[in-house]
């Protein structure tokens, strides 16, 4: 929780604060990028007092951790995520401005109301959550130009670029085992026929 009792209620007040936060559960997107929970978050962060509340803006640093969408090899990213988000006071009447906003016609929404202070105190962790998924690139890669895996046999390419397989004829597979002997007495017989009738047509 944050306090932003020295503000006072006073339009123009400001107030800096920095400040490491442990990482809460799932904070990603689900098996695929997250910061790991309990991991450290770096929050820098500006307390504005308005009329209608406080006005909370900075960044927040962290790293998160996943795989690569193409080769499944382990990435790390260091992600900077935007903060920005109004917390109203309890007894402004925040609907009144987001419908002059949006222009006449425009109904509020009780689902998409402002967050609010709390004995002005205010919970950032929805707004950390939100901010830190949206900075998240939705397929990690451990490089612009991973090849990915074979898609014969998984093979990493980016270990080895020369890596392929011998491609078939999907037409020809079946003759693929076949193979003649020699020995075969069908073989010769076949043979020795054909040998007789060029015999016979000289």
């Amino acid at each position: 929780m944050f306090d932003t009792h020295e503000l006072g209620r006073r339009p123009g007040a400001m107030k800096k604060v920095a400040r490491s936060v442990p990482a809460p559960a799932d904070l990603g997107i689900r098996d695929v990028i997250a910061v790991p929970e309990g991991a450290t978050i770096e929050l820098d962060l500006r307390l504005e007092s308005v009329m209608e509340g406080v006005l909370v803006s900075g960044t927040a640093h962290a790293t998160a951790e996943g795989e690569c969408v193409r080769c499944l090899e382990p990435v790390r990213r260091e992600l900077d995520a935007d903060i920005q988000e109004m917390f109203s006071y309890p007894d402004a009447d925040t609907r009144t401005a987001r419908k002059s906003e949006a222009g006449a016609d425009a109904e509020a929404d009780e689902d998409d109301e402002m967050p609010v202070l709390e004995d002005e105190l205010f919970d950032l962790e929805p707004v950390l959550r939100d901010a830190v998924v949206l900075a998240l690139p939705m397929q990690p890669v451990c490089r612009d130009d991973c090849p990915g895996l074979c898609p014969t046999c998984g093979a990493r390419l980016a270990d080895d670029p020369d890596h392929h397989h011998e491609a078939t004829d999907i037409r020809w597979a079946a003759l693929q085992d076949l193979t003649l002997d020699p020995s075969d007495p069908t073989i010769q017989q076949n043979g020795a026929g054909n040998g007789s009738d060029d015999d016979q047509e000289k």
